[in-house]
């Protein structure tokens, strides 16, 4: 899915996730375990060269506490064979503030 040199950001203004092997530990780390269970709805919301931008819903429901986000993902894919080589989230939830703290 990501070519071997793929960077990956969880929010616009984190530092990217560099690689597939640095992508499927996050992945690991992040995740509740490999029979984890949600559900996800996708829209693709535009498209320009090798630039995609999809909006998706996923909803958790295991673990201590279920979880929702709505995300925005902006995917660059590579020339030769339609992996990503870039990936980066726009995630939101129920009660996340809208600016940061301090801000006007």
């Amino acid at each position: 899915m990501f070519t071997e040199g793929a960077s990956y950001q969880q929010a616009p203004y984190d530092g990217p996730i560099i690689g597939i092997d640095s992508i499927a530990a996050m992945w690991e780390r992040e995740r509740d375990g490999p029979d984890e269970q949600f559900t996800m709805v996708s829209e693709v919301v535009a498209v320009e060269a090798d630039t995609a931008v999809a909006r998706v819903e996923v909803a958790y429901a295991g673990g201590p506490a279920p979880r929702h986000y709505r995300d925005l993902w902006v995917i660059t894919f590579d020339h030769a064979g339609g992996r990503c080589r870039a990936f980066e989230e726009w995630p939101f939830w129920p009660g996340q503030e809208r600016a940061a703290p301090g801000a006007p």
